[in-house]
């Protein structure tokens, strides 16, 4: 199936004043999806089969059973599992463009789970910032780069957590890092996600592969059931 094609977005979106002049640098149909803005007025909704998720060893199920609570990663594996992305630009309640990372996972059986995930673009930092979890527990520092096949590359740096009067560092040593690529295959015409989370020491700690196909339908605002239950002011 051939994607219409449509302009490529001005570089108004986040990615796009993340990685610069580099933005045009990426293949056009990825340019398309993560030129999701507010002001361009369209939204991304993949949907599409995982090809595989796994979520490491046995020791690390606990953790994942505790990040599912708050749709952050979930301790389930399997294969050809069908699921959605739904990517909408929206103006918080602080003034700053954030964009919804909503990934909905069918697990059969009536069973589902969603990692969820909205960035904003922080000007104190000059990077993205990604918010993990339905209450923005978890604020995390993204580095960006463009591969050489057009594709998006992103690796995740300081990991912060934020609850009330509580707020603290998570020690290198304790976190793991995650590793995304995606890209848009020309042979298939679909996007290609692959993830892994891998801490230094202790190897892969979650992940997942999958492909899916997207749609541009128009957004003047984003779904509720998409938008976090609390958000947090400090990045």
């Amino acid at each position: 199936m051939t994607l219409p094609a449509l302009p490529i977005p001005p570089a108004e979106s986040i990615f796009a004043r993340a990685l610069g002049d580099e933005f045009e640098r990426l293949h056009p149909q990825m340019q398309r999806r993560f030129g999701v803005s507010v002001e361009v007025g369209y939204a991304c909704v993949g949907t599409g089969v995982m090809r595989e998720i796994h979520p490491g060893p046995w020791w690390v199920r606990p953790f994942l059973l505790l990040g599912a609570t708050r749709n952050i990663m979930f301790p389930e594996s399997g294969r050809g599992l069908p699921f959605q992305i739904d990517n909408y630009a929206y103006v918080d309640g602080l003034g700053r463009e954030t964009v919804t990372f909503v990934r909905t996972m069918e697990l059969g059986q009536g069973r589902r789970r969603r990692f969820d995930a909205t960035m904003i673009y922080s000007e104190a930092a000059e990077r993205i910032i990604d918010y993990l979890g339905t209450h923005q527990h978890l604020a995390v520092d993204l580095d960006l780069s463009v591969t050489e096949d057009g594709g998006l590359r992103l690796v995740s740096g300081a990991q912060r957590f934020y609850e009330g009067w509580i707020a603290f560092r998570f020690p290198g040593f304790l976190t793991g890092r995650a590793y995304l690529t995606e890209y848009f295959d020309d042979l298939k015409q679909c996007f290609v996600i692959d993830l892994e989370v891998r801490h230094a020491r202790l190897g892969v700690l979650f992940g997942y592969r999958g492909e899916f196909v997207c749609s541009f339908p128009e957004a003047s605002q984003v779904p509720g059931a998409l938008k976090p239950y609390r958000e947090e002011v400090r990045e």
